[in-house]
């Protein structure tokens, strides 16, 4: 578990001047692809864009400049020391794991994505939607990150109502600190199909058979980008003593990054155990209790001593394995698909199954649970009688995924009601343009 890869600083004018002339070349690289990437107003007859004007072109790529200034803008911030023009946090470019994984899986499901909308749609129309699909991708993961900041806060509403007088100090930087924090990934997953529905309207595309094409890639990129949240220690599982393949999650005093240097950075499931101080922890059978008994020491201070967390269950990689056999019964399943819409509903259920699943294991109350959502309104009484760890204490996934499943077997019997023949899928993939 590498939460961080590699930290690069920058403390001299020199490695400045590099960061300076690399974020110029980052808003010119945004420019061109806003300039290359612009089309003109679709036909609402055929759902084909028509060829951009230059006038068209220049405002998109003044647009995407713009929006790669911004994020140029916070990166100097955080990059570089006070002393540095546009710069003060200092914090140089620490690669993490969590985003370089997060950042690949969604380069690789957009791919897929790609190529799957080409066997979709055959002939130049499958190239055409191939080019939406990338755009389509672009639109998804902004509303994803929208989505699944907003159900964080949410679930978090308290410490979001907290932080709120913070924000005026600093400012706006204190804002991206606070918008950039925790996610949830079922909040995601609504903004990015409330975006897509929106982008299929906008182009005139069945968005079942759109969800069709893009849904296996939501699988594939999440096998992968719960790697990410493994190499973070986020979404942890629950303490599993004997459990063979338990993990120990590191603290800051034992975090390396590739190179074997200290990084101070711990994973986010060793900062919540070594705050918790409301568990206590029997060494020699790794019992969690809620109240002291002798031969019990508090979770907090186990994890001082030792330097890491409790032996924890892999719930990221339960989810990884679990998503890419999904990736893989998805892929198989549209050659024998009926209906549009029949590989979206059967990933509804079916990761339903699959999260809810996982979420027997895991151990992160601060996830959102039915104890704490009664805790927080002082219902002490009530909360009670759903213990943290009792499998009755459903988590804010688990009431999702029943709305999920619900929703996938309502589309699926719709579906097949309506049975209509289509047309095989194309045996090879088209060649790339």
């Amino acid at each position: 578990m590498l939460p961080v890869l590699f930290d690069i600083h920058f403390e001299t004018p020199t490695s400045w001047a590099v960061l300076y002339v690399l974020g110029i070349l980052v808003i010119a690289y945004g420019a061109w692809a806003g300039w290359r990437s612009a089309v003109g107003p679709v036909n609402p007859k055929t759902g084909a864009p028509a060829v951009a004007t230059d006038k068209e072109r220049a405002n998109r790529a003044l647009t995407y400049a713009a929006i790669f200034a911004v994020f140029v803008r916070f990166g100097l911030y955080y990059a570089l020391p006070a002393q540095a023009f546009l710069g003060k946090r200092g914090q140089g470019f620490p690669l993490h794991t969590y985003g370089l994984l997060l950042m690949t899986a969604f380069l690789v499901g957009a791919a897929v994505c790609g190529r799957l909308a080409e066997r979709e749609w055959p002939g130049e129309e499958g190239k055409r939607k191939r080019d939406q699909m990338q755009d389509l991708a672009l639109w998804a993961l902004i509303g994803s990150f929208v989505g699944s900041r907003i159900l964080f806060m949410l679930v978090n509403w308290q410490d979001t109502v907290a932080a709120v007088p913070t924000l005026l100090q600093d400012f706006p930087v204190r804002l991206v600190d606070w918008l950039f924090g925790g996610l949830v990934f079922y909040g995601g997953l609504l903004g990015a199909m409330g975006t897509s529905w929106w982008f299929a309207r906008k182009h005139n595309i069945s968005f079942l058979r759109m969800s069709d094409v893009a849904i296996p890639s939501v699988s594939l990129g999440q096998a992968i980008g719960r790697l990410g949240c493994f190499s973070a220690g986020c979404c942890w599982g629950r303490p599993a003593a004997h459990v063979p393949w338990a993990v120990h999650f590191p603290g800051g005093s034992l975090a390396r990054d590739v190179v074997g240097r200290l990084t101070h950075t711990a994973a986010l499931a060793f900062t919540s155990e070594a705050n918790d101080t409301r568990r206590w922890v029997v060494e020699s059978t790794g019992e969690i209790l809620r109240q002291p008994k002798p031969g019990a020491i508090l979770l907090s201070q186990w994890v001082a001593e030792h330097g890491t967390t409790l032996p924890l269950h892999p719930t990221q990689l339960y989810e990884s394995i679990g998503q890419l056999a999904l990736f893989a019964l998805l892929i198989v399943a549209r050659r024998y698909k009926r209906f549009h819409g029949e590989i979206l509903a059967l990933w509804l259920m079916a990761y339903a199954v699959l999260r809810t699943t996982v979420e027997l294991f895991r151990g992160d109350l601060e996830r959102g649970t039915l104890h704490g959502f009664l805790e927080s309104f002082g219902l002490e009484g009530l909360s009670a009688k759903f213990p943290p760890e009792a499998w009755y204490n459903l988590s804010t996934s688990q009431f999702i995924s029943i709305g999920l499943f619900a929703a996938g077997a309502a589309l699926m019997v719709r579906g097949r009601r309506g049975l209509q023949p289509l047309p095989p899928l194309p045996t090879a993939v088209p060649a790339a343009a």
